[in-house]
């Protein structure tokens, strides 16, 4: 948090030091990003990626949506336009927020896009299965995908029971827990720990904390079994 001195912002626990909540999906031909937030440059650069085939976007939120324009430098590497995946709500955001990228006369440099509406139908990106799950964010309509035995979920305080039936069986779970304290428009920790349970999972993981939640190792101990904080660089295989 800018400004702030808290333990958990003046930690030197790298598991403390949490940007934007993106996660990188990658198959043995597809490499897709879920989300562009102001960090996406660091932490593409952070993660050494090379190529990138796509980016989904989950809701045109600001955290989740900035950094998009950084996508031209895989515009220039790989030669090709990067397909972009979003409900019409986020299309609208990005063509209203990176309009220079769809201007009749376009300067060099411009981020190339191929905008791709996606509905509540499944879709494929390159080899990579698709399944979007609608949940709330107080008012806002947000997407979840599942890949396979993996679903990730942010932003949300609210899924339908019918949507939780198509989560359930998954292997892994990514679930927003912003903090211990009930927010509008956010699961809290107790709520997500509820809503996890409810699931079933073999493995949690909790995303989108705030420095409200405190410590990274301290609060991990009062997890139930199989559910953890997720943090900065975790990988798993499915």
């Amino acid at each position: 948090m800018i400004g702030c001195e808290c333990e958990v912002c003046s930690s030197t626990d790298k598991k403390d030091k949490r940007l934007r909540s993106s996660i990188l999906v990658e198959s043995p031909n597809t490499r897709l990003v879920v989300d562009t937030g102001p960090d996406f440059r660091y932490q593409m650069l952070r993660m050494k990626v090379k190529r990138l085939d796509a980016v989904v976007f989950t809701h045109p939120h600001k955290d989740h949506l900035a950094g998009l324009d950084d996508i031209r430098a895989f515009n220039y590497i790989m030669n090709k336009p990067i397909d972009v995946y979003a409900d019409s709500l986020t299309e609208e955001a990005v063509r209203r927020d990176f309009y220079y990228a769809f201007s009749d006369t376009k300067y060099p440099g411009t981020p190339e896009l191929n905008l791709n509406t996606i509905t509540l139908d499944p879709f494929m990106v390159g080899d990579i299965p698709i399944t979007p799950i609608p949940v709330w964010h107080l008012k806002m309509p947000v997407m979840g995908f599942r890949f396979g035995r993996f679903t990730y979920i942010t932003d949300a305080n609210r899924i339908e029971e019918q949507e939780k039936e198509k989560i359930r069986g998954s292997e892994f779970i990514v679930l927003n827990a912003l903090r211990k304290e009930k927010h509008i428009s956010h699961f809290s920790l107790s709520e997500a720990i509820t809503v996890a349970v409810q699931i079933g999972a073999e493995k949690t993981y909790f995303t989108h904390m705030s420095h409200q939640m405190g410590l990274h190792d301290e609060v991990s101990k009062e997890l139930p079994p199989n559910m953890f904080f997720a943090y900065d660089g975790l990988k798993f295989e499915i």
